[in-house]
């Protein structure tokens, strides 16, 4: 399997993931994924965030994770999976608030962003099930904790 990880930094606070990292947490999404993968995670702001989600999603305010899936030409086939924007200022708020360590939370909205862009989703019951249980696992083999602070099989 080959996985090329585009990151990007358009936000300049402390405590940001390296490269190496967000290569890392990509890549161990993508296991038993497809051969050959190719996406971008983008690390930003809050402003930047806020206006993806009012433009995308009809949402106001920022949010942690946005994932968009490229969407290619009918009958063309391309590694392209698309973009994973990661909203540096709502993680770390997410991962004082929460009580976890500030790198688990990281690998976790990565790890989530990446899934989607696979075409998981948590919309219903059954995909939050599925898509969580895919995340647990694949933090697990990471080194970290269930990013929902259970310890039950969900």
């Amino acid at each position: 399997m080959t996985v090329q990880v585009d990151v990007q930094y358009a936000a300049t606070s402390d405590g940001l993931p390296s490269v190496e990292e967000v290569e890392t947490w990509a890549a161990a999404a993508l296991v038993g994924g497809p051969e050959h993968a190719e996406l971008t995670v983008r690390i930003v702001d809050e402003a930047e965030i806020t206006e993806l989600n009012r433009t995308y999603r009809g949402r106001s305010g920022p949010t942690n994770v946005l994932s968009f899936p490229y969407d290619g030409l009918p009958g063309v086939v391309l590694p392209l999976l698309g973009d994973v924007v990661v909203c540096a200022p709502v993680v770390a708020r997410e991962a004082r608030q929460q009580g976890k360590p500030p790198e688990a939370h990281w690998a976790h909205m990565v790890v989530h962003g990446t899934l989607h862009l696979l075409g998981y989703d948590h919309g219903d019951e059954a995909g939050a099930r599925t898509m969580e249980g895919l995340e647990k696992d694949i933090l697990s083999r990471l080194g970290y904790g269930d990013p929902y602070g259970r310890s039950d099989a969900t």
